[in-house]
């Protein structure tokens, strides 16, 4: 294979597990923590409890268009703001995420990967392909 089939791939990777990712993590705050458990907990932020409707839609969302392809790059830097976000509420917790409540590696290391993917694009298998033109490699 060469090195551009084998980015593709693993911008498909990275893309697929992240789509997942959202999804799960959306879902979780219904069906685990209850939508009046997630607003309780952000309001417990100091946030306003309808945010996480707005934050519950857009994991879900943003998760539907990683797993499919669909506009990758936008999508991925969309969801920055959430993951900063989380970053920030899991703060006090300190670094691992292990740690009781969740620290912020991992909500920061994920924002990482939402970089990766907006510059790498949907990769292989996405309903809709990155336009970009790919850069001459120097002789």
């Amino acid at each position: 294979m060469t090195d551009s089939t084998m980015t593709s791939y693993a911008a498909t990777t990275l893309r697929l597990t992240s789509g997942g990712l959202f999804i799960a993590h959306g879902l979780l705050k219904v069906l685990v923590f209850t939508m009046p458990g997630t607003v309780g907990y952000f309001e417990s932020l100091g946030l306003p409890g309808p945010l996480a409707y707005l934050i519950v839609m857009a994991e879900i969302i943003a998760g539907v268009g990683l797993l499919l392809g669909i506009a990758t790059r936008t999508i991925a830097l969309a969801t920055l703001p959430i993951l900063f976000g989380a970053t920030w509420a899991h703060a006090g917790n300190g670094w691992a995420f292990s740690n009781n409540g969740g620290g912020w590696e991992f909500p920061l290391f994920w924002a990482v990967v939402q970089l990766a993917i907006a510059m790498l694009g949907g990769g292989a298998y996405a309903l809709q392909p990155s336009r970009a033109k790919p850069v001459a490699q120097p002789a």
